[in-house]
């Protein structure tokens, strides 16, 4: 049950962060979903790996590094989601940064 309310949390996510930031498209809501369901696994498997990868690079840039993994998981979740784009890399970093402000407030009354 947490897991469907963490899903539905992270798809709002999404739909504020399409309805905000221009360079960003979702063409509805079942695509949000799913946006949301491929943004959720590539967090939780690919970005630990990413992030211990990309460790001495990370320290070098005093974690700014940080900013272009998400970006890249941003990019790679519209190569796997077709009907997502993003239009740069300003419009994915901002769209990261949405989403995550977005579930980590409405997180808060989850737990």
């Amino acid at each position: 049950m947490k897991l469907l309310i963490r899903l539905l949390i992270i798809t709002l996510g999404v739909l504020v962060a399409v309805n905000t930031i221009d360079g960003v498209d979702v063409p509805g809501t079942q695509q949000a979903v799913v946006v949301a369901v491929v943004l959720g696994i590539l967090n939780a498997f690919l970005k630990p790996v990413l992030q211990l990868l990309a460790l001495p690079v990370t320290i070098l840039t005093l974690g700014l590094f940080y900013f272009v993994i998400n970006v890249f998981i941003v990019y790679l979740t519209s190569y796997i989601v077709p009907s997502f784009t993003v239009a740069g890399f300003f419009p994915a970093l901002l769209f990261s940064l949405v989403v995550s402000l977005v579930s980590w407030i409405l997180g808060i009354f989850l737990d």
